[in-house]
């Protein structure tokens, strides 16, 4: 048998180290615990936070580092940080009251105001991306304000070097402002995509319906110019011709008769000046009186009148010079045969006139087409005219046809159709195959600019904020608002002529979470 207070005393003892155990165990996660709650105090005071504080003229809440050489407070009279070190203090803030935003300091020493002249303040700025700002303050009369502009968004690291009676002090302090974080995770849960701002083409297109037509400069319409009986129609639709060819012959009373009058008044002038030459002749032998000489050349010049009266109306027939001259040796039988002969190369696109017709003086009778170029009449709505000029680059193409041509705006009509409330606008292009059909109907795609920017940005990436366009610019984790100025624009990309720099990260898809998030959050603040 055991003996019972043996028993007893291995039991206490094994109950008190059961007892010391626990207490050992409860220790050290106490410890663990407090050690857990140190490093998370420590990381939750060094994170920056995405919250708004700024320092502007109306007043608002910053988030502060200090450095070695001075410390910051609070905000002062005029809304902006407190920066002091010893006697001297230096209020900066951000004014923007109807005007451009720019840095201003109010010093003072003791409390009592610096004379502007008397200190020197420069800052330097840091955004997201390490881009670096420096402004140099210079005097006014209470304050010393930066010429250079303070862009949006107000949120950078800030560095403040103030020069005063020989000495140097700096200060340090962060502000925050329209500033967001999301991880990747969060970024890839909400369809959120980045692109990187370059180079790019930008090129504006409208497209406008069009119908190729005849070069009108070029087109002849032929008329006889006399009336009589068609002989011959020697050009056929569609035959080609060349300038001074025959291309119909009229039997013509008309012509004839002038003919006639001509030839007439051609043996009168002929007469006449016979008889004026020997009477000059016998004039000066002083064999005829002078009245006798005045009167044969009185005649003559009648009748050399008469003969330059006869060949202008045979010309306005359509008559030439060397036509003209041969006609004393030409047969009787040719006075009534017109030839009609094409006024330019070109081809015959229509024909009004047949064997044995009798045509008028003023009948259209043929007309010539000169198809080396065509025109293309394109439909230019009302509210498309801004966007068309003279000069402007083109492409017409028809896809039944399978053709593709380029030129450029010649002519912009200057009134709109009452009833089709549209202009007309007119591209020249080559023809030199001839496979541009006048009356084709074809498409055509105006060049509304086109050029290589620096910078350009997806169409989806632009939101308005601020009553200005601005795109969310990506740096790691952090993404914020980045106003800018745009210029071109082809309807997919825009171009950014300032306020984003080439290589530069943004947001190009749903950009618009962001901008809500900025709501949702009230970081935005209104100037």
């Amino acid at each position: 048998m055991p003996n019972p207070s043996a028993v007893a005393a291995n039991d206490y003892d094994l109950g008190e180290a059961y007892v010391m155990k626990r207490r050992e165990i409860f220790g050290i996660c106490f410890v663990v615990l407090v050690g857990l709650f140190a490093a998370a105090t420590i990381v939750l005071s060094e994170r920056r936070p995405s919250a708004s504080v700024d320092g502007h003229d109306h007043g608002s809440h910053e988030h502060e580092g200090h450095s070695h050489a001075g410390h910051s407070c609070g905000s002062g009279p005029h809304g902006g940080k407190i920066l002091t070190e010893g006697e001297l203090t230096v209020e900066l803030a951000i004014h923007e009251n109807g005007s451009a935003p720019h840095f201003r300091a109010y010093c003072s020493e003791k409390g009592k105001p610096i004379d502007p002249r008397d200190i020197t303040v420069a800052v330097e700025i840091t955004r997201l991306g390490e881009r670096v700002s420096k402004f140099h303050l210079v005097p006014d009369k209470e304050f010393l304000f930066s010429s250079e502009e303070v862009e949006h968004p107000h949120s950078f690291e800030v560095k403040v070097t103030a020069h005063h009676k020989g000495e140097s002090v700096e200060w340090e302090y962060w502000q925050i402002q329209e500033r967001l974080e999301f991880s990747p995770t969060i970024r890839s849960k909400m369809g959120i995509e980045t692109d990187e701002a370059g180079p790019r083409t930008i090129a504006s297109l409208l497209r406008l319906p069009g119908e190729v037509a005849f070069n009108a400069d070029k087109v002849y319409h032929i008329v006889p110019r006399v009336a009589g009986v068609v002989l011959d129609a020697c050009k056929e639709l569609g035959h080609p011709v060349k300038k001074g060819e025959t291309i119909a012959v009229i039997d013509s009373r008309e012509l004839a008769e002038a003919r006639s009058k001509y030839l007439v008044a051609f043996e009168r002038e002929k007469l006449a000046r016979y008889n004026f030459e020997r009477a000059e002749r016998l004039w000066e032998k002083q064999t005829i009186a002078e009245k006798e000489f005045l009167t044969a050349q009185k005649a003559f010049l009648e009748e050399k009148i008469e003969l330059s009266s006869s060949a202008r109306k045979l010309m306005a027939m359509g008559a030439t010079e060397e036509e003209i001259a041969s006609l004393p040796s030409q047969p009787m039988s040719e006075l009534t045969r017109y030839e009609i002969r094409a006024a330019s190369d070109g081809v015959v696109v229509q024909k009004h006139l047949a064997p044995g017709e009798w045509v008028k003086e003023d009948a259209e009778i043929y007309m010539i087409a000169d198809l080396s170029d065509v025109w293309v009449e394109v439909t230019v709505y009302a509210a498309d005219l801004k966007r068309v000029r003279v000069g402007q680059k083109a492409t017409v193409s028809s896809d039944l046809a399978g053709l593709r041509e380029s030129g450029e705006v010649s002519y912009v009509g200057p009134v709109v159709g009452e009833d089709s409330r549209t202009a007309k606008a007119r591209i020249v292009i080559p023809n030199p195959d001839g496979t541009w059909k006048p009356g084709l109907f074809v498409q055509v795609a105006l060049t509304d600019g086109e050029i290589t920017v620096p910078v350009a940005v997806k169409k989806d990436a632009l939101q308005t904020h601020k009553d200005q366009p601005v795109v969310f610019v990506n740096f790691g984790d952090e993404f914020e608002p980045r106003p800018i100025r745009t210029g071109r624009t082809d309807g997919r990309h825009v171009e950014v002529v300032k306020g984003l720099a080439p290589g530069e990260s943004y947001v190009c898809s749903n950009s618009f979470l962001l901008k809500a998030e900025l709501g949702k959050q009230g970081i935005s603040h209104q100037h």
